[in-house]
């Protein structure tokens, strides 16, 4: 595959706007990306900047992800069996998810899922209220060179250990064509799974069958429009979701399975923002990114009051304490922060048109094949 390389105007003018500061590590590359490794290097230098600018300001709250197989941590997602305990997976693995202590980023236990093909790019997890645990196989880095996609679907392990379950693989189409997603959140009240569709442009909303079935294939229909989107998560009341991008985050009032009305999330600015869940209190949301040992930083929930005690399931004992959200790979007050300047402002639409052509540089470079239904 041909190496592309993004114009040398591009990285003279992020020389030229991007003052000396400490370095950081350039996000690890996708094993699927074709992409060259200059723009990963202009990426985290942006993000660099941006780190020292408000580097005084932001805490390093949260925790690393410390197992050196995680190193394309895509979806995150608080366990409702284990207090302090999150779910993630890399986009490019096998069939396995890793369930991570928050007070010290460590591993506790590796489920391998059985009765399911090869993934193809696994970008999403979330936990429903029937203690199954739904892992979204939904990425599409062509935008539509997949007819289908899958979700998969286990119990939530009584005890934490490295072990194989049994899963069930659905097979699920969107009723107007394929299109690429990162982000599958399931209704902790009704149940019912949801897949935001992520395009710069704007995306859809799209909701599933009120029960998933493995017969055959389950419809998404498109209910509402979204921004660009990586990840989202319903609050464990299931009033409220929040979609997350690249560089802010916007909340949205959710009534009779509809979105309402929408405000700004405070948020981090990291590396390549992929992921967030609520803790399972509610009080603060969790912010990934991917990379080896990649942070997850928390942000206190606005309105919510004070932090949480240390008793609180998913407070300081699972996400590694309180205060200002820790950042890794380039840190920032994020939308809805005070603050900032028209620099900042500055790197941000840099950055964003550098992912712009990030993603566009992969489409052209394609993507190898992968996946398949058990026994395909």
């Amino acid at each position: 595959m041909p190496l592309h390389r993004p114009p040398v105007a591009v990285l003279a003018a992020v020389a030229l706007l991007a003052p000396a500061g400490p370095a950081v590590a350039a996000p690890a590359a996708s094993s699927s990306s074709p992409v060259a490794s200059p723009v990963a290097a202009v990426s985290a230098a942006s993000a660099a900047s941006v780190t020292s600018a408000v580097s005084a300001a932001s805490g390093d709250d949260g925790f690393t992800l410390t197992d050196p197989r995680i190193t394309e941590s895509s979806g995150l997602a608080a366990s409702r069996a284990h207090p302090g305990v999150y779910w993630t997976h890399n986009d490019q693995d096998e069939p396995r998810v890793f369930a991570v202590d928050g007070r010290t980023g460590e591993t506790v236990a590796t489920v391998t899922l059985r009765g399911v093909g090869k993934p193809r790019d696994m970008e999403a997890i979330s936990v429903g209220p029937d203690g199954y645990v739904y892992v979204g196989d939904i990425g599409d880095n062509l935008n539509g060179s997949w007819s289908h996609v899958w979700i998969y679907r286990f119990r939530e392990p009584e005890r934490l250990r490295d072990t194989a379950v049994d899963a069930t693989q659905y097979t699920v189409r969107y009723e107007d064509g394929p299109r690429d997603a990162e982000a599958l959140m399931v209704h902790p009240r009704t149940g019912r799974a949801y897949i935001a569709s992520k395009n710069e442009e704007g995306g859809g909303l799209y909701e599933g069958p009120a029960k998933l079935s493995a017969e055959g294939v389950n419809v998404f229909r498109r209910v509402g429009e979204v921004p660009w989107v990586t990840d989202g998560a319903f609050s464990p009341d299931g009033t409220r979701l929040v979609l997350r991008g690249y560089f802010s985050a916007r909340g949205y009032a959710w009534k009779d399975g509809r979105l309402g009305a929408d405000d700004r999330v405070r948020a981090p600015i990291l590396g390549q923002s992929e992921s967030v869940t609520y803790t399972a209190d509610g009080t603060a949301l969790l912010f990934g990114t991917e990379g080896a040992r990649s942070r997850v930083a928390r942000v206190p929930v606005e309105g919510m009051g004070a932090a949480p005690s240390p008793d609180a399931p998913g407070g300081p004992s699972g996400t590694g304490g309180t205060g200002a959200a820790g950042t890794g790979g380039g840190q920032a007050q994020g939308d809805g922060a005070p603050g900032g300047s028209a620099y900042t402002v500055g790197l941000l639409a840099l950055g964003a048109a550098l992912l712009l052509g990030l993603r566009r540089l992969r489409a052209r470079g394609g993507k190898g094949g992968g996946g398949g239904a058990p026994g395909a």
